[in-house]
């Protein structure tokens, strides 16, 4: 690991307790990160549903409802915020949450704001015309053939994240460009003109409202070669004077911290800045 520059995620801490799609105790989680040296750590579980028409399809299959994630995330905050005193001689523990972007999202996202006041939200796009396209290979090509190409969904991700940023302002912009998940041809299409003056448009919009972009390491936890942000977006925010954070989206012990001393060392020889800054508290 690291030792010259501190060790911090803004974007992960999945467990089993409270996502189907992870494993492990929360608990254990944070003593993982305690035990890899890490002072700060934010945990940002997933929202719930607005309602049972946005389950993801883990949830379907154990016939959950949004009303019975609704009360698991309930649980999440009591215990995370218990966690949070628990572990503050050892860790600081920023208490967060992942959004989702589709109809209804953001007044749903807000009342959640409201009523559990994390210190920062994580913004992130999963969903294209309501549908989540990073679930299946299945769905993400069925997305695109309904849309019209490969090129015209990445368009709209770029739109929805746009209009997402602009209503929530959210401290961190997850994997900025999750769209790529399963194209093979990500790196040529991501300089498709149309395409490219939508990322850099987005990438204005996060500097202009002083946002910090996740470096998310999960392709690496996948055997992929580079994390989200690709290397030709990351160039270009660095240019552009944006923050970017290490984050390892995480989903179980074996995963908390895993690469972050290799997100460090890419930053690094970019030329970003490893002193990064809290998470702003939302009022």
């Amino acid at each position: 690991m690291n030792t010259t520059t501190q060790l911090i995620s803004l974007h992960g801490g999945h467990s089993g307790q409270y996502c189907n799609h992870a494993k492990d105790l929360l608990e254990d989680i944070i003593l993982r990160y305690i035990a890899l040296g890490f002072k700060k750590v934010g945990i940002t579980e997933h929202i719930p549903p607005l309602n049972d028409q946005f389950l993801y399809p883990d949830e379907k299959k154990l016939n959950l409802t949004a009303d019975d994630l609704n009360k698991r995330f309930k649980d999440y905050f009591r215990q995370l915020n218990a966690l949070k005193k628990k572990y503050d001689s050892k860790i600081k523990i920023f208490t967060g949450m992942e959004t989702e972007t589709y109809a209804g999202c953001v007044d749903h996202i807000k009342k959640l704001i409201s009523r559990f006041h994390p210190d920062y939200i994580v913004g992130s796009v999963h969903h294209i015309d309501d549908i989540c396209f990073d679930y299946s290979k299945e769905e993400y090509d069925r997305i695109a053939y309904v849309c019209g190409s490969y090129d015209i969904m990445y368009e709209k991700y770029f739109d929805l994240q746009y209009e997402m940023i602009k209503a929530l302002k959210p401290f961190v912009v997850g994997h900025f460009d999750l769209i790529r998940i399963y194209d093979e041809n990500y790196k040529k299409r991501l300089l498709v003109p149309e395409i490219d003056q939508k990322v850099k448009r987005n990438l204005a919009l996060i500097k202009s409202l002083n946002l910090v972009m996740d470096f998310n390491l999960r392709p690496l936890a996948r055997g992929e070669k580079e994390p989200y942000i690709t290397t030709s977006i990351l160039k270009t925010a660095k240019g552009m004077g944006i923050r970017v954070v290490p984050g390892d989206d995480s989903h179980g012990v074996n995963e908390a911290g895993c690469h972050v001393d290799k997100a460090i060392e890419i930053l690094k020889a970019l030329g970003f800045e490893t002193q990064w800054p809290d998470p702003m508290l939302l009022t």
